[in-house]
């Protein structure tokens, strides 16, 4: 009996390990578009920013929940007056190519972004006055004011620490050759096809459990959901809503869907006319079926927009937006010179957001119907950033999830005035009162700064540089034999602590 009992606690062992972390296997992610650059300092979107979480470390990192957490600097301090940031950094870490990570080589990577005209200067040069080196463990940050969400800054991924070493060997190239701390190598990348991470067996967390990572570009929405359903891929993502019923009732596949921080709207060009005419944008704004746009076409997936910021960014306020009025967007019109509507070309990516396309689609037929032509122009991602940063958009269908999960980091880098393409305010929207309010905000702290940047939403909201118009929520889904897929709200999937079982 007793020796029956062992072997019934044996085989429950056994079938139990079978969901325990496992070392070993490839897990490839299909989704929609490629990375740009795999330079923290000089990358602009999400893409990148997900393929270089897995291979560099940060001082801070963000959790599931967006709470900062000690990663490469296990404590740090504050001075009483806000502005000097003393980090102590864990000791015995090594880049990827067997350099030391230490102070030298935080102060090195902060000196380069604040001193650099990169695209995510923009970040931190505004507050940091110095970054130096103490000792061989201890940084010190020396702010130019108080700024409260400096440590959010330091959890975005524009702060990822990568290899001096790397980016004195490869100049301007080091963002087609990125070398960290973190749990993946880089080994390879194949531009719109594919790239592939390795373990780093000596990761100063221990080695990860998967061998490998491919990042497979499937824009097609229905090809990564065949790949997920056939096993050719663990991970699948942007799930139409259309596919989320079967994937769910497919006993093999978890989907998980999730708020953001991701506001989707259609940027205008405010340089350009018609649209250097306040009424003209306000009159798309009107034209807009915002609610229609998230029931019909995002299946619900999706709520209205009313403000540059989500709900879920620290400092968001509901300015109740714009209803649809299509007789009120015909009147704008008519009253700014186009009582017959004008002509415009509406670029878009297609696979970068979900349902991106078929939102662009839709919109055109709403604007169609106040007289406003749209020609809707598709294009590859990399190309469509490169068109922005030439400023040579009309109007252009984008999104925007701060990765700081604070309102700072989409009111200064999408509408001050002196962050115009190539940086990230692609409507070219110029407002010396907003800019103000953003400068004002980035030396308040608390409540008066909730208060400064309450007032720059309103009047954001009310010169209509974008045509607003939804939330996104998140719909990915996995391979239950996957496990430990991490979702953050600021649209970043991590697989670095993933196993297969």
């Amino acid at each position: 009996m007793q020796r029956s009992l062992s072997v019934v606690l044996a085989l429950a062992l056994a079938g139990w390990l079978g969901w325990a972390q496992q070392y070993g296997g490839t897990v490839v992610i299909a989704w929609g578009t490629d990375a740009v650059r795999l330079d923290p300092a000089d990358m602009t979107d999400n893409p990148s920013e997900t393929v270089l979480r897995h291979i560099m470390d940060g001082l801070v990192e963000f959790d599931e929940q967006l709470n900062k957490n000690p990663c490469l600097a296990k404590s740090w301090e504050i001075s009483e007056d806000g502005t000097v940031y003393t980090f102590h950094l864990r000791e015995g870490i090594k880049f990827h190519d067997g350099t030391p990570f230490n102070a030298e080589a935080v102060a090195f990577n902060f000196n380069r972004i604040i001193t650099q005209n990169l695209r995510r200067t923009a970040l931190f040069q505004p507050y940091i006055e110095s970054v130096t080196a103490v000792d061989e463990y201890t940084v010190v940050f020396k702010l130019k004011a108080p700024f409260g969400a400096f440590l959010n800054h330091l959890a975005h991924g524009a702060a990822l620490i990568q290899s001096p070493t790397a980016i004195q060997t490869w100049g301007a190239e080091v963002g087609k050759h990125p070398v960290g701390t973190g749990p993946f190598k880089f080994v390879e990348w194949v531009p719109g096809d594919h790239i592939t991470l390795e373990a780093n067996p000596d990761y100063w967390r221990g080695r990860p459990y998967l061998d490998r990572i491919i990042f497979q570009v499937v824009p097609e929405a229905s090809t990564r959901v065949f790949r997920l359903e056939s096993g050719e891929a663990h991970v699948a993502t942007r799930i139409p809503p259309t596919e989320v019923p079967r994937l769910q009732a497919n006993p093999n596949i978890e989907v998980m869907v999730r708020q953001t921080l991701r506001v989707i709207y259609i940027g205008m060009n405010n340089q350009k006319p018609p649209f250097t005419d306040v009424r003209v944008r306000q009159a798309v704004n009107y034209a807009i079926d915002k609610e229609l746009l998230c029931q019909s076409i995002l299946g619900g997936y999706a709520d209205p927009a009313d403000s540059p910021l989500a709900p879920l960014t620290w400092g968001y306020y509901s300015t109740g937006g714009y209803p649809y009025d299509p007789e009120k967007a015909k009147a704008l019109l008519a009253e700014a010179g186009y009582p017959n509507g004008f002509e415009a070309t509406l670029y878009t990516p297609k696979g970068r957001y979900l349902m991106d396309y078929e939102t662009a689609l839709a919109v055109q037929a709403m604007l169609a119907e106040v007289g406003i032509r749209v020609r809707v122009q598709v294009m590859e991602w990399a190309a469509y950033l490169s068109m922005l940063e030439r400023r040579e958009q009309e109007m252009f269908l984008l999104g925007w999830a701060p990765s700081t999960a604070d309102g700072d980091w989409v009111l200064r880098p999408l509408f001050h005035s002196a962050n115009w393409s190539p940086r990230d305010n692609n409507a070219l929207y110029a407002n010396p009162e907003v800019d103000a309010l953003i400068e004002q905000g980035m030396r308040a702290m608390g409540e008066a700064r909730y208060e400064l940047y309450k007032k720059a939403q309103e009047i954001i909201v009310r010169d209509a540089p974008w045509a607003f118009l939804y939330v996104l929520k998140d719909i990915n889904a996995h391979n239950k034999k996957l496990h430990n897929v991490q979702y953050l709200p600021i649209e970043i999937l991590l697989v670095k602590n993933a196993w297969l079982g």
